[in-house]
């Protein structure tokens, strides 16, 4: 399935859940909040949830600076 990943176009295997989408992408322990089509996922959905084709996901990591 395509699915647009922070801007960009991916193409994900069918089937899998949002967690199994950020571990495929090396982001999981990375990323602090997702959104899905605009719509926040809490954590605790992040491995119940499946998106779709052509879903917009957002994964969104913290960075310290100064």
């Amino acid at each position: 399935m395509i699915l647009t990943i922070n801007g960009k176009e991916k193409e994900i295997k069918e089937g899998l859940n949002l967690e199994e989408i950020m571990i495929h992408l090396e982001m999981k322990d990375k990323v602090m909040a997702a959104a899905i089509n605009m719509e926040i996922v809490k954590k605790e959905q992040w491995n119940r949830l499946k998106p779709q084709n052509n879903d917009k996901l957002e994964l969104l990591q913290f960075v310290g600076g100064g």
